[in-house]
Formats: structure tokens, sequence, C-alpha cells
């Protein structure tokens, strides 16, 4: 990618608190400079994937492209740290277009809170009692009573993070579909989730909310007490990352289903 004014992009960096991240902040930035984020063509973001997440937050309503390099531990969503050929390697970069999901929960005071998520929005239970769950698709019932400790609806993107621990299906970056998975589900027991259209408004109540209270987290916000949760596909907020090529998040997911 290139800058529209100048032959190099400006470039914005951004690092977790980790030592290794911030020691990278500091030899990228004396190196190449480190442009206010509001005017850069691309950010940098250095460190794990919880780094790469709280980038895309961070510039959400901007579509500026986000290049993550790995100064953490998984590291799914980051490239290879180098210090050399960055200009080149943001060049060469491939581009990778997602949307997050919108999630709109009612609390039992009646409050309305709603948050972004790019890789979940999960629903927990607080207490040590199963949650009970009642979900709707477009408006019809699916599921008139889950029995779980929690119950997610996953991107994408996001398919190789808690869904995955939860025993949910991976899904290409491209496919058109959501994935929802039960955590531990109890009744029906046999129930592992649903792939749905990325297209579809979910609707998910809390039933006994008093006696089984239960939380609804997207990504890392959190809000407690919910009774019921909305989810849907925000279509109209584009966020884009910057991977090298042959290292996109397609080659990456199918990669992890062959063991890698």
């Amino acid at each position: 990618m290139t800058s529209s004014s100048t032959t190099e992009p400006r470039i914005a960096f951004r690092a977790s608190a980790a030592e290794d991240a911030r020691a990278a902040l500091a030899v990228l930035v004396a190196r190449y400079g480190d442009a206010p984020a509001e005017e850069a063509d691309v950010v940098v973001a250095l460190g794990g994937d919880g780094m790469m997440l709280q980038t895309l937050h961070e510039q959400m309503g901007r579509a500026t492209p986000i290049y993550g390099m790995n100064r953490g531990s998984v590291g799914f969503l980051m490239n290879e740290y180098r210090e050399e050929d960055l200009i080149e390697r943001l060049a060469a970069a491939e581009r990778t277009a997602i949307h997050p999901l919108t999630m709109r929960a009612r609390d039992r005071e009646g409050r309305i809170h709603v948050a972004k998520a790019i890789n979940e929005v999960a629903l927990w239970r607080q207490s040590y009692q199963a949650a009970k769950f009642r979900i709707e698709v477009d408006g019809k019932p699916r599921l008139q009573e889950l029995v779980c400790d929690g119950v997610l609806v996953a991107t994408p993107a996001g398919s190789t993070a808690y869904n995955l621990s939860a025993h949910g299906p991976l899904l290409p970056l491209a496919s058109p579909l959501l994935a929802m998975t039960p955590i531990s589900p109890f009744r029906p027991r046999r129930w592992r989730g649903a792939l749905l259209p990325d297209r579809a408004a979910v609707a998910i109540d809390v039933i006994e909310d008093e006696k089984r209270p239960v939380a609804a987290v997207a990504d890392n916000t959190e809000f407690r007490d919910v009774r019921r949760v909305e989810i849907a596909l925000d279509r109209k907020t584009d966020l884009v990352m910057l991977h090298d090529p042959g290292h996109g998040l397609d080659e990456r997911i199918l990669a992890e289903q062959f063991g890698w």
C-alpha cells in the first residue's frame, strides 16, 4: 500500500505492555517514524492477538488498515516480526476486510447496552448454577430451552478463538456464516451448535434470570445481569487487516484444520 501524498506510507505504531512489544516499538519508531493514528495510512500493531483486537476496536469507523507483528504468544492474527523491509512488506500485503458483530443487551433494570465484537458475543452463567436460554433466529424460536454454562456467536475471524476452544467449527474467512456454539451443554446434551447465515438476526433470552444470572460479553466488554441479547453483523463497518502474501487468515484457518 502507498500513501496518496508521499512515496512511503505514514505509519502509526501501537504496542502492548509486554516487554518484547515495547522494545520493538522503540526500534521501529526510531527507524520508520510514528504518525498520529488519525493521520496514518496504516497502523502497525505489536503484540499478540489481544493487541490486534484492541487496535481494531480503537480504529473502528476509520477503516485504516492494520498490520500486526507478533510480539506475543499465539499471534494467529499477526505477521512474523522483522525490523527490516517493513515498507516493502506493507506494499505487498494482502488485505482482508471483516465486519464486527453488534450486541444489544437489555439488563434486569431495563437498561440497554450496545457493544461491538470482532471475535464473538458470549453469554456466561454468573453463578454456580447452569444458565437457561431461549434462542430465536430471525424472530422464529429455534431452541426453547438450552441448559449450559453459556453460548456464543462467532464471526469467521473469531471462529479460531474462543469458539474453537468450545469445540465450535472453523469458518473460512470469506464464508457468509456465523457460528453459534454452546459452552458445556447439559440439555439438549447432544446439541453442538449451529451454522447461521451471516445476515441472520439472533436473539437470546435468559430464562430464570434472577435465579440464574447471566453476563453478556462482546470481545472484552461485559455487561452483567442481562435478560435479552440481540446479535447481528454490522455490514456498514469495515475493518481491514493486512497480512504477508501466503500468510492470510484463510491460509491459517486451513492450516489449523490440518493440525499445523
